[in-house]
């Protein structure tokens, strides 16, 4: 029987709000904040790997997303992202941090 209840309270306790067992959660993590104004002098040059990895740097950016002519791209918010617009010749055409 005190097996039984020790477990019990065992599992009520683990089901606590964090803030009511004294304990403080922990900070969301911090985003890297994109910034697309330092990339312009790289528009009208040719989409490449190499370039996109000078592009994440310059930028701050955590992940890079090409976007080619009639490419479908998701509406979702991301401030640590890099959009790429490329026209159909591979030519970087302008960036957008979203």
């Amino acid at each position: 029987m005190r097996v039984v209840m020790v477990v019990a309270l065992l599992a009520s306790a683990a089901c606590t709000p964090v803030e009511m067992r004294g304990e403080t959660p922990a900070d969301p993590p911090v985003a890297a904040a994109c910034n697309a104004d330092a990339l312009g002098d790289l528009v009208g040059k040719r989409a490449s790997d190499a370039r996109a990895d000078v592009m994440q740097t310059w930028s701050g950016a955590r992940t890079l997303r090409w976007i080619a002519p009639n490419t479908a791209v998701t509406m979702d918010f991301r401030s640590d992202r890099l959009n790429v617009y490329v026209d159909a010749k591979g030519r970087i055409e302008r960036f957008t941090c979203a």
